[in-house]
């Protein structure tokens, strides 16, 4: 009962649809604050007023400017991500893949200030991730289309019995305190990565800055490291809630689509957005199968239900 409690003042402290809203227009304000900050520097450095040994390519292009804002609406869409856990599993499968697919478009930006337009097109590096980065966006913004017609889709009525709704209220729980758990988690990682990013950015040369292989990968690279271990302590609760076969497809299925995006961080160029959008490919393979048992469950069900009556 104290537990019980516990976790109801947890749960409304952090995950509340009140702090939710509280949080969107914080995070609303620090990123038109963040905008406006990072193209005075990038002026301040235009007109040598301010000088920095060897900038970043982010502080050189006014179009740049628009990577930094996008990347604390990103840190909210992770907090989405956390919201929308305990409430369902499919939405927050989705709020993965949506993450993932901004995160190529924050880059679509970082890489229009490195754009080099010739007729070389094809033989320019950055132009080439350019070119596969947006054909990603594209197609991953399709197939999150087609994700969610699927999860919407209901086919079985849910059990009354009293041993269902005990199940269900206790993974319901367990997802809260997983939620939780996540949430300062979240800020440290989030924190701690700005000021290492910081560091980098305006001190290159610094021993104590975090050397990151791809900027696109500050922050998410670690928090995915966290998903896959959330992922796992779900799926093993999700056994006190059911064993059915396709469920258990279905959310061990999840759990490899957040694999291959986070493995996706640790390579780049065309084998990056390779394994972002076949985790994503996967993700859906997975849910329309499961659909279909869901909806052959439901027909035998009906059918066992009309001959009984």
């Amino acid at each position: 009962m104290i537990l019980s409690k516990i976790l109801e003042n947890l749960y409304q402290k952090l995950l509340s649809k009140k702090t939710k809203e509280k949080s969107e227009r914080i995070i609303l304000w620090i990123a038109l604050a963040s905008f406006i900050l990072h193209l005075v520097v990038i002026e301040l450095l235009h007109f040598n007023i301010i000088s920095i040994d060897e900038p970043s390519n982010l502080l050189k292009n006014p179009i740049a400017a628009i990577y930094t804002p996008f990347s604390f609406i990103l840190v909210y869409e992770v907090y989405l991500l956390i919201y929308y856990l305990p409430k369902s599993t499919s939405i927050y499968i989705s709020k993965q893949y949506e993450i993932i697919a901004l995160v190529i478009i924050r880059r679509l930006f970082k890489d229009l200030s490195d754009l080099s337009i010739s007729s070389n097109w094809f033989n320019i590096k950055n132009d080439l991730q350019f070119t596969y980065d947006l054909l990603a966006s594209v197609l991953l913004f399709y197939l999150i289309y087609l994700f969610h017609v699927q999860r919407t889709k209901v086919y079985r009525t849910i059990e009354n019995s009293k041993t269902h709704y005990s199940s269900i209220t206790k993974f319901i729980n367990a997802k809260k305190w997983i939620a939780i758990s996540l949430v300062p988690i979240l800020l440290i990682i989030a924190i701690y990565s700005f000021v290492s990013w910081s560091t980098g950015l305006f001190q290159p040369h610094d021993a104590d800055a975090i050397s990151f292989k791809n900027i696109n990968n500050i922050f998410f690279e670690q928090f995915f490291n966290i998903l896959i271990i959330a992922d796992v302590i779900l799926l093993l609760f999700s056994f006190f809630h059911t064993d059915e076969f396709h469920k258990v497809i279905r959310n061990s299925g999840f759990i490899i689509s957040t694999i291959l995006i986070r493995l996706s961080f640790s390579v780049s160029g065309i084998i990056n957005n390779i394994l972002i959008v076949s985790a994503v490919l996967f993700g859906l393979s997975i849910l329309f199968i499961h659909n279909k048992f869901e909806k052959k469950l439901a027909e035998e069900s009906k059918d066992t239900n009309e001959i009984e009556d």
